[in-house]
Formats: structure tokens, sequence, C-alpha cells
């Protein structure tokens, strides 16, 4: 048997595995459920400005063998804080939120933070990684960065934001680029605090919103720069998350330098496969099945994901905070079975 780092390296480098790994990184795509804060006894909103509680809480995915990996922050708007938002933490089952924007437009850009590494729930979720990198578990420890046109739309209003994009590309180019340096600063600390590998999830960066051209030009280049900086570090194990449907920039993401694509259950599986190549594809079981269907429902879609070609079994776009763990269970259970199956 490998560990749990091993084996997600040995996938990434289309080496052999004794099976599938089960990963869900945190960040944008939540891997905390409320099952979890009581059986840890470690609650948000508490946990997220709080590093011992977040590392606990997060260790606690590991404790209780319910994935092959740990992650933090729980939420996507760590970094739009430090730049200037302003957030409310929400609660038990709800996930920390933007409730007001630093900017009206791009072009007032200028007026952000740079992100503060020693300040904040940035310098929460620094020390939370030093923790977990300290205690001795079978995981992989992901570092979660929020992808640059979600950033940028949680820093400017976001329907201006869009508008923007047409309207005044030259300052949303100076935006994305100040985003993007501060991004890079922010998943290097990561690393070195103890992450093995970045997960970027950029929800609002979707085909579907953007379409092919603005995808190309205010999207792609910017996540691929942070891929570029950052693989060297975590040895090529940069993960990207796109939300919706892909369809629109297939002949796009064949440009992604990630090696890894995280991907909602909307797409095919086998579509996406066809379109985009030399990618390790990562899902895409339906979150709201892990949240409301059986047992039996979920083994059934994990099983379809991974007869189609998925390579790590994941939910599609995080956990439901509601969701149980025993659902939750379905995706080791089925990768250790399609294993036995093998042997």
């Amino acid at each position: 048997m490998i560990t749990a780092k091993k084996r997600f390296f040995n996938i990434i480098n289309k080496d052999e595995v004794d099976r599938i790994p089960c990963m869900c990184p945190g960040g944008m795509m939540n891997m905390i459920v409320t099952e979890l804060m009581d059986m840890e006894n470690v609650y948000w909103p508490e946990a997220h400005e709080n590093a011992k509680l977040m590392a606990s809480l997060a260790a606690g995915v590991a404790k209780n063998n319910i994935l092959d990996n740990v992650g933090v922050p729980f939420c996507m708007t760590v970094e739009a804080e430090a730049m200037g938002a302003k957030v409310h933490l929400g609660n038990k089952i709800t996930e920390p939120r933007v409730v007001e924007y630093p900017l009206k437009s791009v072009v007032d850009w200028q007026k952000l933070n740079k992100i503060n590494f020693s300040r904040g729930r940035v310098n929460v979720t620094l020390n939370a990684l030093n923790l977990l990198k300290n205690i001795d578990m079978d995981t992989v420890i992901i570092g979660n960065l929020t992808g640059p046109v979600s950033l940028a739309s949680s820093l400017v209003n976001t329907s201006n934001y869009y508008k923007d994009l047409r309207r005044n590309p030259k300052e949303a180019h100076e935006l994305m680029n100040f985003i993007t340096e501060n991004l890079i600063c922010f998943g290097n600390e990561q690393i070195k605090s103890g992450a093995d590998i970045i997960a970027i999830s950029d929800p609002s960066g979707t085909g579907e919103i953007l379409g092919p051209k603005l995808f190309n030009e205010f999207a792609l280049p910017y996540i691929n720069r942070i891929v570029d900086e950052l693989n060297p570090l975590c040895n090529n194990g940069v993960i990207v998350h796109i939300c919706g449907r892909l369809k629109p920039i297939y002949k796009e993401l064949n440009n992604l330098r990630s090696n890894i694509l995280s991907f909602d259950s909307i797409v095919s599986i086998k579509e996406a496969k066809k379109s985009i190549n030399n990618k390790i594809f990562m899902g895409n079981v339906s979150t709201l099945a892990l949240d409301k269907g059986t047992k039996e429902s979920i083994k059934s879609a994990c099983n379809f994901c991974i007869d189609n070609g998925i390579n790590i079994l994941a939910p599609a776009c995080g956990l439901g905070t509601k969701s149980k763990i025993n659902n939750i269970k379905a995706l080791m259970e089925v990768s250790k079975e399609k294993s036995n199956d093998r042997t």
C-alpha cells in the first residue's frame, strides 16, 4: 500500500497506483461538513479565524478516513478580505461571503491593498498549514487560491466587472496583473508553510459567463501565470477548477498549463477527454447527490465517473455543509472496490 501523497503524484506522473485518489481540495471546493464539526468539537465561524481550530478541523478529514487530503482555508474570501473587501464570516452552516466590494470599477484598482501575510485570515491560513505539516497523518495537504477572475469579481461590483472587461480593458488587465501577482505570492507562502500542492478555483472564470474570447484574454493567461510560478515549487501538483459547462472553451483549455483539471458534474467526462489533451481529470461526482442522494446512488455515480475515465475522484464543486460523512465515504469505498476488482 502506498501513501496518499505518493498515490497522488503517481497519478499526475501517470505511474502505477493501487487505487484512484479521492480528494476535495478545500477553499471554494469546501470539504468541511457540520457532522465533522460535531465529531471534532470545532466549529465555523470560529475555525475561520483561529489557526489551531482550522488545522484541527481540517485534520479531522484525515483522522476519520474520509478523503485522501486535507485542505485550507474553508472558503474563497480570504484574499478578497485581505485586499479590501468586507466579509461576513457566516455561521456553522454557511460559508463566509463578501458583503461589500471595495471597488465600483476596475479603473480604481490602485485603491486595493496588497496581501499582508502577517495579518488576518491570510496569516491564520499559513499558520494552519504549518500546524498540519507537523501532524503525523497519511494525507495530501492542499493550499487553496481563489482564481483571478473570481477574486476580481469579489473586489469589483460583479456586474460592473464583467462590463468593464469590454469598457475598460486596459485597466481590467492592470487589475488582473495586480491580483495575479498577489495570488502568486500567497501560493508561494502556502507552499513554504506546508502545502504539498495548490488548488486554484475560478468559478467566475467559466466559459459560460466569459465566452471563449474573454476567457482567452482575461482568465487563461492569468491562471497560467500562477501555474507557471507555482508548479515548480510543488512537483507540478497545481489543480485548476473551473465551474459550469466547459464545451464553449474546450479549445482554450488545451492551452491551460496545469496538469490537473477539475470540473463540474454537468461536464461529460468522455467529451472532455476527447476534446482536451494531456490532462489529469478530477471530479465530477454531483455535489447535490452527495448532499441529498442515497449511498447506493452516490456509489453508482462514483462508478460512472471512474468507468468514464476520471483520474481523481472528487465532489464536482465541493461539499454542502449538511452532507453526511457516510455519503462522502462512498468515494473511498468505490475506489477501493474498483482496486480489488483489478486484482
